[in-house]
């Protein structure tokens, strides 16, 4: 068993910086891979970004790529998504999850555990 908790969402401008984080807790973190997904009102869920257990490989979706840096720090169990030139269209709630099965994990079927989330709205 896994527990996560986001932390870091509020309102910014178009423009701004964002650092969200998410402690985890019951398992060694760096045991397990790790990721971050959005969800938009009235979209799926998508993904964002993946780091592997190690934090030595990283993925990006695309809308994303060059913006946001996802890394961790195991001695903390804590996941970071570093958000720069945030843009109205990356307004969402935003969730880390938790891979125990791969050491980097693209697919939202892919995650075995899931924080409750934590806004993010940027204005324009």
């Amino acid at each position: 068993q896994v527990q996560l908790v986001e932390s870091g969402g509020e309102l910014v401008q178009a423009g701004g910086s964002l650092r969200l984080s998410c402690g985890a807790s019951g398992r060694t973190s760096s045991s397990y891979a790790m990721g971050w997904f959005r969800q938009a009102p009235g979209k799926e869920r998508e993904f964002v970004a993946a780091i592997s257990r190690s934090g030595v490989v990283t993925y990006y979706a695309d809308s994303v790529k060059g913006r946001f840096t996802i890394s961790r720090d195991n001695a903390k169990n804590t996941l970071y998504l570093q958000m720069n030139s945030l843009k109205p269209e990356d307004t969402a709630v935003y969730y880390c999850a938790v891979s125990l099965g791969a050491d980097l994990a693209l697919a939202r079927g892919g995650y075995d555990y899931w924080g409750q989330g934590t806004q993010v709205t940027v204005s324009s």
